[in-house]
């Protein structure tokens, strides 16, 4: 499977954000292909478990776009919402039947017949590895999925799962303002394996921009970024996006933006590779220090 350099973040697209209207997500799905940006995230919750649906409109108007993109979605968190009046509280759930009823859902809702990769949203206190990965081969075997991954993992519950079923994909938070993954075993164990790693909030929640913003290591950070969009002729949102992209783990940044300026700008930092010590201001300007 081959996914976009960039990945089109849908959760803010719906009611959680922009409130698009079908004609929206329509220009904005067409834009995102132009970029050569042809791979869209999902989850089933993502506007309270309205947006895929509103989503799949489009591809059920226009079934060509189908096969111009690659589609993720992720199950196994259970949110109270009014969509979902069983749900009582808020939970988790990555039972063989709840992973296996939420594709079903998930196609209906997308318009299509299989999806390219799915996750678990979340780890599961109550995680059965042997019953996930049961589920993933019954999928895989029906042609409804084409790869499985998780989503927020940690090195050790990827083992696990890995130990029962081979994974594609770890979507976790990575950015210069997080910077676990590089230290936590995270992404060496994606260089082992050819685990793709994808990283939300990859430019730490767009935090570093706020105007009113007095925290010290944000300022730091973002006058290292300016520093370097000087110097790589660009912005600095390009840089700190350049900067995740070129560790050797090849992440891949899913952008969670509902404006295709963004999304271009992302594209924009594709083609830069930040030099050695380029990059070490930026991690220098995270830690506050210097490396040992």
């Amino acid at each position: 499977m081959t996914y976009s350099n960039i990945i089109a973040g849908t959760m803010k697209w719906g009611i959680w954000g922009a409130h698009f209207n079908t004609a929206a997500y329509e220009a904005m799905i067409k834009d995102c292909l132009s970029l050569a940006v042809t791979t869209f995230d999902h989850a089933d919750i993502y506007g309270d478990y309205t947006t895929e649906e509103e989503f799949g409109r489009v591809l059920k108007q226009e079934p060509s776009l189908r096969q111009q993109m690659q589609l993720i979605t992720k199950c196994g968190i259970q949110m109270v919402s009014a969509n979902r009046p069983q749900h009582k509280i808020k939970s988790y759930d990555t039972s063989f039947t709840h992973i296996t009823e939420s594709v079903e859902l998930s196609l209906k809702n997308l318009g299509t017949d299989y999806i390219d990769c799915l996750l678990i949203h979340r780890p599961d206190p109550l995680f059965d590895a042997e019953e996930v990965a049961a589920a993933f081969e019954q999928l895989e075997k029906e042609g409804k999925v084409l790869q499985f991954g998780v989503s927020n993992f940690r090195k050790w519950q990827v083992d696990l799962i890995r130990s029962h079923f081979p994974i594609s994909v770890n979507q976790i938070e990575c950015s210069v303002l997080h910077l676990d993954p590089f230290g936590d075993g995270t992404l060496d164990q994606c260089q082992q394996h050819g685990i793709t790693a994808m990283a939300w909030s990859p430019m730490g929640g767009g935090n570093l921009f706020a105007d009113d913003d007095t925290d010290e290591r944000n300022k730091r950070i973002l006058a290292v970024a300016n520093l370097l969009a000087e110097k790589y002729h660009t912005a600095a949102d390009v840089i700190l996006l350049s900067w995740l992209m070129t560790h050797p783990a090849r992440i891949i940044p899913v952008v969670g933006t509902s404006k295709i300026e963004r999304i271009q700008s992302a594209v924009d930092a594709t083609n830069i590779k930040l030099e050695r010590e380029d990059w070490f201001m930026l991690w220098r300007a995270s830690t506050g220090r210097e490396v040992a």
